[in-house]
């Protein structure tokens, strides 16, 4: 992309880490450091300025780094301050910078939008940037390619409205980068679910074809994509009206999630 680069870092079994650097200034900003070392290694490669941190929730795979690359910013006064984002108070450690809804900032030249998204956690952010051409979305736990995050401390309502209020709402060119690798996973439940749609029989295919090539291959996905081959950004279809027996999109998403935990 011109104007940033999204490095995505591996961590942990299936977690996904992203260094995100504006091109033309070389600031830099991480999301969801649980491993610090790597990250500072991915940092020193790409010589950059790392000076954010941005978390998308409390939970130790995605926060439990936190403490760490603070500490070692803290230990090297010459790297600056290291500005800590989050939507969560009492939960992330070492927050600075609580956000909520439409809160912005930047990266460089590069203007992030918060998104507050709750229902994984109650106060979950995802985290929207925007380049002079290019759109990328930081999705933690509530987007996953053909997925979404399970229902720990919210509602469906509240999944719907993360999804499809705000998430589906973006540029369908907005590159999704999410917290962890479950496609492989998704989409085979979600081929259950619409077994003649073709979109997800082919990214179905994709992503047992990367199974044996590394965990990054199909990642980012794009809102677009998203909405052809995501079951859960699909709870409007007339399909799923027949198929749930309810015309509500709520109850929709809220029978597609019980299913999945099952599957």
């Amino acid at each position: 992309m011109a104007s940033m680069t999204v490095t995505k870092i591996p961590a942990l079994k299936d977690n996904f880490m992203y260094l995100v650097m504006c091109n033309a200034t070389r600031q830099a900003a991480v999301v969801d450091p649980v491993e610090p070392d790597r990250v500072l290694e991915v940092v020193q490669q790409q010589n950059c300025k790392l000076n954010k941190l941005l978390t998308t929730h409390h939970h130790w795979d995605h926060a439990g780094g936190n403490d760490g690359l603070y500490q070692r910013f803290q230990q090297n006064t010459d790297w600056g301050e290291l500005s800590v984002y989050g939507g969560d108070d009492d939960r992330i450690t070492r927050l600075t910078h609580p956000v909520k809804q439409d809160d912005t900032f930047e990266i460089g030249n590069l203007r992030v939008r918060c998104l507050s998204t709750p229902c994984h956690t109650k106060s979950h952010i995802c985290y929207f940037v925007e380049g002079e051409q290019e759109r990328a979305v930081f999705t933690g736990d509530t987007l996953f390619l053909a997925g979404c995050g399970r229902f720990f401390e919210g509602t469906p309502i509240q999944m719907y409205e993360a999804l499809i209020g705000k998430l589906s709402q973006l540029p369908d060119d907005t590159k999704v980068y999410c917290g962890h690798e479950y496609a492989l996973q998704n989409l085979r439940f979600a081929h259950t679910i619409e077994p003649d749609n073709e979109d997800i029989r082919e990214i179905l295919e994709r992503a047992q074809a990367a199974d044996l090539e590394g965990r990054q291959a199909l990642v980012p996905s794009t809102i677009g994509l998203e909405k052809r081959i995501n079951v859960f950004m699909r709870v409007r279809e007339p399909f799923y009206t027949t198929m749930f027996s309810t015309n509500h999109p709520v109850k929709v998403m809220e029978q597609l999630r019980s299913a999945k935990d099952k599957f």
